[in-house]
Protein backbone atom coordinates (compact mmCIF):
# COMPACT_ATOMS: atom_id res chain seq x y z
CA UNK A 1 0.00 0.00 0.00
CA UNK A 2 1.25 3.61 -0.82
CA UNK A 3 2.24 5.60 1.93
CA UNK A 4 2.31 9.39 2.02
CA UNK A 5 5.73 11.00 0.84
CA UNK A 6 5.98 13.82 2.04
CA UNK A 7 3.49 15.45 4.95
CA UNK A 8 3.56 19.06 6.72
CA UNK A 9 0.97 18.34 8.98
CA UNK A 10 0.23 16.82 12.41
CA UNK A 11 -3.79 16.48 11.85
CA UNK A 12 -5.33 13.29 10.50
CA UNK A 13 -7.84 14.68 8.65
CA UNK A 14 -5.31 16.36 6.68
CA UNK A 15 -3.47 13.49 6.02
CA UNK A 16 -6.90 11.50 5.42
CA UNK A 17 -7.75 14.20 2.95
CA UNK A 18 -3.99 14.15 1.16
CA UNK A 19 -3.91 10.10 1.00
CA UNK A 20 -7.55 10.62 -1.34
CA UNK A 21 -6.49 13.41 -3.34
CA UNK A 22 -3.02 11.40 -4.17
CA UNK A 23 -4.98 8.46 -4.94
CA UNK A 24 -8.03 9.68 -6.62
CA UNK A 25 -10.10 7.64 -4.03
CA UNK A 26 -13.08 8.37 -1.42
CA UNK A 27 -11.95 5.38 0.77
CA UNK A 28 -8.86 4.60 2.84
CA UNK A 29 -8.15 1.00 3.61
CA UNK A 30 -8.12 0.62 7.48
CA UNK A 31 -9.27 3.69 8.19
CA UNK A 32 -13.11 4.68 8.97
CA UNK A 33 -14.05 8.33 9.23
CA UNK A 34 -17.15 10.16 11.37
CA UNK A 35 -18.30 13.51 10.99
CA UNK A 36 -20.52 15.46 13.21
CA UNK A 37 -22.15 19.19 13.83
CA UNK A 38 -22.55 20.39 17.60
CA UNK A 39 -22.43 23.28 19.82
CA UNK A 40 -21.04 25.40 16.45
CA UNK A 41 -18.51 22.49 15.79
CA UNK A 42 -17.61 20.71 12.84
CA UNK A 43 -16.52 17.44 14.50
CA UNK A 44 -14.48 14.46 11.97
CA UNK A 45 -13.42 11.33 13.86
CA UNK A 46 -10.63 9.69 11.91
CA UNK A 47 -10.60 6.16 12.84
CA UNK A 48 -6.80 4.15 11.52
CA UNK A 49 -8.09 0.94 12.75
CA UNK A 50 -5.43 -1.41 11.12
CA UNK A 51 -1.34 -1.75 10.15
CA UNK A 52 -2.77 -1.00 6.62
CA UNK A 53 -4.18 2.13 7.44
CA UNK A 54 -1.45 3.27 9.58
CA UNK A 55 1.00 2.69 6.82
CA UNK A 56 -1.10 4.69 4.51
CA UNK A 57 -2.04 7.47 6.95
CA UNK A 58 1.75 7.90 8.48
CA UNK A 59 0.02 7.44 11.83
CA UNK A 60 -0.11 5.15 14.34
CA UNK A 61 -3.34 3.28 15.02
CA UNK A 62 -6.08 4.71 17.13
CA UNK A 63 -8.75 7.99 17.55
CA UNK A 64 -7.84 11.60 15.91
CA UNK A 65 -10.70 13.95 16.70
CA UNK A 66 -10.71 17.45 14.79
CA UNK A 67 -13.01 20.12 15.91
CA UNK A 68 -12.99 22.94 13.58
CA UNK A 69 -14.80 25.79 15.57
CA UNK A 70 -15.52 29.42 14.11
CA UNK A 71 -12.97 32.03 14.42
CA UNK A 72 -13.21 33.87 17.81
CA UNK A 73 -11.91 37.15 16.55
CA UNK A 74 -13.24 38.64 19.77
CA UNK A 75 -13.47 35.90 21.91
CA UNK A 76 -17.49 35.72 21.97
CA UNK A 77 -18.65 34.55 25.04
CA UNK A 78 -21.62 32.16 24.25
CA UNK A 79 -19.27 30.69 21.33
CA UNK A 80 -16.49 29.99 23.65
CA UNK A 81 -19.00 28.01 25.87
CA UNK A 82 -19.92 25.67 23.15
CA UNK A 83 -16.31 24.70 21.90
CA UNK A 84 -15.76 24.12 25.64
CA UNK A 85 -18.77 21.77 25.68
CA UNK A 86 -18.00 20.36 22.51
CA UNK A 87 -14.13 19.88 23.66
CA UNK A 88 -15.12 18.58 26.69
CA UNK A 89 -17.65 15.80 25.40
CA UNK A 90 -14.98 14.81 22.82
CA UNK A 91 -12.31 14.37 25.99
CA UNK A 92 -14.37 12.56 28.20
CA UNK A 93 -15.37 9.63 25.43
CA UNK A 94 -11.52 8.96 24.60
CA UNK A 95 -10.61 9.22 28.61
CA UNK A 96 -10.83 6.07 30.56
CA UNK A 97 -9.83 6.65 33.96
CA UNK A 98 -11.85 6.61 37.42
CA UNK A 99 -12.62 9.85 38.95
CA UNK A 100 -10.21 10.06 41.77
CA UNK A 101 -7.14 9.11 39.73
CA UNK A 102 -3.76 11.62 39.62
CA UNK A 103 -4.05 13.50 36.01
CA UNK A 104 -0.77 15.24 34.78
CA UNK A 105 -0.51 17.85 32.17
CA UNK A 106 1.95 18.38 30.05
CA UNK A 107 2.75 21.77 28.35
CA UNK A 108 4.97 21.15 25.40
CA UNK A 109 6.65 23.43 23.23
CA UNK A 110 8.79 26.42 23.06
CA UNK A 111 7.72 29.48 25.49
CA UNK A 112 9.82 31.79 23.82
CA UNK A 113 8.60 31.14 20.23
CA UNK A 114 4.56 32.49 19.48
CA UNK A 115 3.62 29.98 17.25
CA UNK A 116 4.95 26.95 19.70
CA UNK A 117 4.40 28.46 23.18
CA UNK A 118 0.52 26.93 23.70
CA UNK A 119 1.43 24.33 25.37
CA UNK A 120 3.03 26.27 27.87
CA UNK A 121 0.71 28.65 27.95
CA UNK A 122 -2.21 26.48 28.91
CA UNK A 123 0.16 24.12 31.30
CA UNK A 124 0.39 27.68 33.29
CA UNK A 125 -3.56 28.38 33.39
CA UNK A 126 -4.27 24.72 35.11
CA UNK A 127 -5.36 24.59 38.12
CA UNK A 128 -2.58 21.98 40.06
CA UNK A 129 -4.53 20.06 43.14
CA UNK A 130 -1.78 17.43 43.78
CA UNK A 131 0.58 19.42 46.86
CA UNK A 132 -3.49 20.32 48.19
CA UNK A 133 -3.47 16.15 48.54
CA UNK A 134 -0.48 16.26 50.50
CA UNK A 135 0.06 19.01 52.46
CA UNK A 136 -4.27 20.46 53.06
CA UNK A 137 -5.99 17.36 52.46
CA UNK A 138 -8.96 18.15 54.12
CA UNK A 139 -9.25 21.29 51.97
CA UNK A 140 -10.18 19.41 49.03
CA UNK A 141 -13.86 19.38 47.87
CA UNK A 142 -15.03 16.62 46.74
CA UNK A 143 -15.20 15.87 42.97
CA UNK A 144 -11.65 17.46 42.79
CA UNK A 145 -8.82 15.27 41.78
CA UNK A 146 -4.79 15.65 42.25
CA UNK A 147 -3.61 17.55 38.94
CA UNK A 148 -0.09 18.45 38.14
CA UNK A 149 1.56 20.60 35.59
CA UNK A 150 4.54 20.75 34.12
CA UNK A 151 5.94 22.71 31.12
CA UNK A 152 9.28 20.73 30.17
CA UNK A 153 10.57 22.90 27.39
CA UNK A 154 12.47 22.03 24.31
CA UNK A 155 16.10 19.84 23.64
CA UNK A 156 17.73 23.22 22.28
CA UNK A 157 16.81 25.08 25.65
CA UNK A 158 17.15 22.30 27.55
CA UNK A 159 19.46 19.45 26.42
CA UNK A 160 17.10 16.70 27.40
CA UNK A 161 14.61 15.12 25.02
CA UNK A 162 11.05 16.39 26.43
CA UNK A 163 9.97 12.60 26.50
CA UNK A 164 12.85 12.01 29.22
CA UNK A 165 11.93 14.64 31.52
CA UNK A 166 8.18 13.63 30.94
CA UNK A 167 9.17 10.16 31.83
CA UNK A 168 11.06 10.40 35.18
CA UNK A 169 8.21 12.60 36.19
CA UNK A 170 5.87 9.84 35.50
CA UNK A 171 8.19 7.20 37.31
CA UNK A 172 7.55 10.12 40.28
CA UNK A 173 3.85 11.04 40.56
CA UNK A 174 2.85 8.07 38.98
CA UNK A 175 -0.48 9.59 37.05
CA UNK A 176 -3.24 7.43 35.63
CA UNK A 177 -3.48 9.85 32.85
CA UNK A 178 -1.25 12.48 30.79
CA UNK A 179 -2.69 15.15 28.76
CA UNK A 180 0.03 16.56 26.25
CA UNK A 181 -0.62 19.60 25.02
CA UNK A 182 1.32 21.34 21.82
CA UNK A 183 0.73 23.48 18.69
CA UNK A 184 0.27 21.59 15.81
CA UNK A 185 1.03 22.25 11.83
CA UNK A 186 -1.48 22.58 9.16
CA UNK A 187 -1.54 22.72 5.80
CA UNK A 188 -4.16 25.40 5.42
CA UNK A 189 -3.59 28.97 6.92
CA UNK A 190 -7.17 29.44 7.68
CA UNK A 191 -6.67 26.43 10.53
CA UNK A 192 -5.07 28.68 12.47
CA UNK A 193 -6.90 29.21 16.06
CA UNK A 194 -9.76 27.17 14.99
CA UNK A 195 -8.70 23.64 14.68
CA UNK A 196 -8.00 21.34 17.86
CA UNK A 197 -7.13 18.00 17.19
CA UNK A 198 -8.14 15.06 20.27
CA UNK A 199 -5.76 12.06 19.78
CA UNK A 200 -5.22 8.57 21.95
CA UNK A 201 -2.04 7.50 20.40
CA UNK A 202 0.35 9.99 22.11
CA UNK A 203 2.51 12.54 20.22
CA UNK A 204 5.58 12.99 18.37
CA UNK A 205 7.00 16.86 19.26
CA UNK A 206 8.06 18.26 16.08
CA UNK A 207 6.60 15.42 13.42
CA UNK A 208 4.93 18.27 11.60
CA UNK A 209 7.66 20.34 10.66
CA UNK A 210 9.82 17.50 9.96
CA UNK A 211 11.74 17.44 13.27
CA UNK A 212 10.69 14.19 14.67
CA UNK A 213 11.89 13.81 18.62
CA UNK A 214 10.97 11.27 20.54
CA UNK A 215 7.66 10.45 20.88
CA UNK A 216 5.49 10.47 24.27
CA UNK A 217 3.18 7.48 24.11
CA UNK A 218 2.24 4.58 26.68
CA UNK A 219 5.09 2.74 25.43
Amino acid sequence: MEQLSTKRTDLAVESHEMYRQSLKTEQVPGVTVETQEKYQTSITRVHINTDEGEKSIGKPKGSYITLEIPPMVHKEQKTFEEVTLASSDEIKAIIKIGKNDPVLVAGLGNWQITADSLGPKVASSILVTRHMFELLPEEIEEGVRSVCALSPGVLGITGIETSEIIKGVVQKVNPALVIAIDSLAARRLGRVSTTIQLADTGITPGAGVGNMRQGLTAE
